[in-house]
């Protein structure tokens, strides 16, 4: 499945366009390499998301095309959600 429709499908990203733009952006790797929209993600692969000051990681349990809201996060496991990864900037 491609990276930015499980981003969609898993509910992780809301939705397919900005899924896609954080990838394009640098802000998605997957198994600790920068990743396209288009890349495959599989079962067991490992995702890294920048969101503003926010570090996400997570596994990929399941790939499904459809999934219902209330068993999205049935396809990933949480591995860590820092927010201790800031910017600091003088003056």
């Amino acid at each position: 499945m491609r990276l930015d429709k499980f981003l969609k499908v898993s509910r992780i990203i809301k939705r397919r366009t900005v899924a896609k733009e954080a990838c394009d952006g640098g802000r998605v790797s997957l198994n600790g390499r920068a990743a396209k929209a288009g890349a495959e993600v599989r079962e067991g692969d490992v995702l890294e998301i920048r969101f503003g000051s926010r570090l996400g990681r997570y596994e990929v349990v399941r790939l499904q095309e459809t999934v219902r809201k209330d068993a999205a996060a049935e396809m990933y496991r949480v591995l860590s959600e820092d927010e201790s990864v800031r910017v600091e900037r003088n003056g």
